[in-house]
């Protein structure tokens, strides 16, 4: 699949399986669960993610934030959200110093 329509592609997938029956599919299911259930899974994988960096295993590295990230989807989508909402605040923060960005969210608070 060509990686520029991967993120879109599986949004699409992420919102059809909302209407699922909870038994069709592992999304379904964790959609069925409800928010904890999904929280709980982000939190496992970014445990297994930072793991997986600490220990140098490249191989196992990826593998694990493709399941971080995965989730993650599955948390936005289940809030409503896509990768675009993601995407569209990266692009804004795009050519502003870090120092800068999270002041300006201090200073909204």
């Amino acid at each position: 699949m060509n990686s520029d329509r991967i993120l879109d592609e599986l949004a699409r997938v992420l919102e059809s399986r909302k209407q699922a029956p909870p038994d069709s599919s592992y999304v379904a299911g964790l959609y069925a669960k409800g928010l904890d259930a999904i929280l709980k899974k982000v939190g496992e994988e970014a445990t297994e993610t930072v793991v997986a960096a600490k220990n140098g295993n490249r191989e196992q590295l990826v593998h694990e934030t493709a399941d971080l990230w995965f989730h993650c989807l599955v948390m936005l989508a289940h809030q409503g959200l896509g990768p675009d909402a993601v995407l569209a605040e990266l692009g804004r923060r795009f050519g502003v110093s870090g120092i800068d960005e999270k002041a300006g969210r201090a200073a909204q608070t």
